[in-house]
């Protein structure tokens, strides 16, 4: 029991564990691959809903400016007036949080499709052992995701520099422009330092994707021994099966038992092998294998036979054919029509019957 407690986990995960460990909640997914398709995409959103937003922004300030000294102080003017410049800015604001809803539901889809599941969120007594927390915190894991982070927050802080001082030169020229060309300009700047931003997020949340799609792999692997124990648990143990499956056999040789008396003839070998024969021509097309056996049960099937005065025929040649190509419960093959026909017509004629 102790080697198989601590074989090395060296399989792939069967379907049931997989499935298993997703209704756990234990899934690929990248939380870096999320933020950067959003920052992306949102980006891209704000990009085009922009101007449309910042032309309502100016209506309101030249509407507040113009309007301020004939507005009413009262509570109901400001409350009117606040009320409709707020339903309007959450009208233009809406399409880019609806954008941004729908990006962060889909990126999460992809990388796990769809699952509902409270299991994260369930208390576990084993996350308050303080030997636990250590350990987890110095684990390989651990520093992987402190070296991921490190490396991660480098690269964006690099790429962020590089951005707003390859932008410095125009920054300096705008000086002398009014606000409305300044506000454009810096809005474009960020707008650029963003994407080239999240270019670079997104590169790495690929890359992240495809780690935690490698330590998923890794954590759900299986020991052989599980394997067989999981096997056993949906399929049954061999001794199981085996008792089942003679459990059947017995069963089928009883049923077959009782159809012996029904049988028109059995042909023998004439000890080893014995095929009871059963034909109704207005019921069925051919003869009927409703029995066979060798050896002991071969002896039970001409006991039963004689018992019952079912004629027992001694032809060597169609026994063994009978017993090799026919199952119970089968109609005899074509190419043994006529030897079949032959016995079938001597027991006829025995009984007394006509051809």
């Amino acid at each position: 029991m102790a080697e198989e407690q601590f074989q090395e986990r060296t399989e792939q995960a069967t379907p049931r564990r997989r499935e298993k460990a997703r209704e756990e909640g234990k899934v690929a997914r990248s939380l870096e691959l999320n933020s950067a398709v959003i920052l992306c995409l949102g980006s891209a959103a704000i990009y085009f809903l922009g101007p449309l937003l910042i032309r309502q922004l100016q209506q309101f300030m030249i509407f507040i400016f113009r309007e301020a000294p004939t507005m009413s102080a009262d509570y109901d003017s400001l409350l009117a007036l606040l009320s409709t410049r707020i339903l309007t800015f959450f009208y233009l604001m809406g399409p880019i949080l609806v954008i941004l809803v729908v990006v962060a539901y889909g990126i999460n889809v992809m990388q796990v499709g769809f699952l509902v599941t409270g299991k994260p969120l369930e208390p576990k007594p084993e996350k308050l052992n303080f030997a636990n927390g250590i350990k987890r915190l110095f684990s390989g894991r651990s520093l992987m995701e402190l070296l991921r982070d490190t490396v991660k927050l480098i690269v964006i802080g690099f790429v962020g520099y590089k951005a707003i001082s390859s932008q410095m030169d125009t920054f300096y020229l705008l000086a002398d422009n009014s606000v409305t060309v300044f506000a454009g300009a810096m809005g474009t700047m960020a707008l650029k330092t963003t994407l080239q931003i999240g270019a670079v997020m997104l590169i790495l949340g690929i890359l992240d994707y495809a780690y935690q799609k490698y330590d998923y792999e890794k954590s759900i692997r299986m020991s052989r021994q599980e394997i067989k124990d999981e096997y056993k648990d949906t399929e049954g143990s061999p001794q199981i099966k085996s008792r089942i499956r003679q459990i059947q056999r017995e069963m089928s040789r009883k049923r077959m038992m009782q159809d012996i008396p029904k049988a028109d003839v059995v042909v023998t070998n004439p000890t080893h092998i014995a095929v009871a024969l059963k034909y109704n021509p207005d019921e069925m097309d051919a003869p009927m294998v409703v029995a066979k056996g060798e050896r002991l049960i071969a002896q039970k099937i001409k006991e039963i036979a004689r018992e019952a005065n079912v004629p027992v025929v001694e032809n060597p040649p169609l026994a063994r054919a009978l017993f090799s190509m026919c199952e119970v419960g089968s109609l005899v093959p074509a190419k043994l029509y006529r030897a079949v026909a032959e016995v079938l017509a001597y027991v006829y004629r025995l009984k007394g019957a006509e051809v």
